[in-house]
């Protein structure tokens, strides 16, 4: 009995099982703690694409309407300069 716990003691075969668990529960750990931290800004930037999106009224007319038609910032490719 007692050389059996001697034989157990000195075994090495779960040594690198153990590694890898620790390992990996660290790995999860960290993982956990990022998405903690970068959660809340994550929830603050989609909550404003949202009310982006939710104030953009597809039907109106916006500046690239003016810009096609030859008028607009001056940007369109013109110059400028006609005299």
């Amino acid at each position: 009995m007692l050389n059996n716990i001697r034989n157990f003691a000195a075994a090495e075969d779960g040594a690198v099982t153990v590694d890898w668990v620790v390992l990996t529960a660290a790995l999860v750990g960290l993982g956990l703690a990022v998405m903690g931290v970068v959660s809340g800004g994550i929830e603050k930037l989609s909550g404003d694409i949202s009310t982006s999106l939710e104030n953009t009224k597809p039907t109106e007319k916006t500046w690239f309407d003016d810009t096609k038609q030859g008028g607009g910032n001056g940007n369109d490719g013109g110059g400028g300069n006609d005299g």
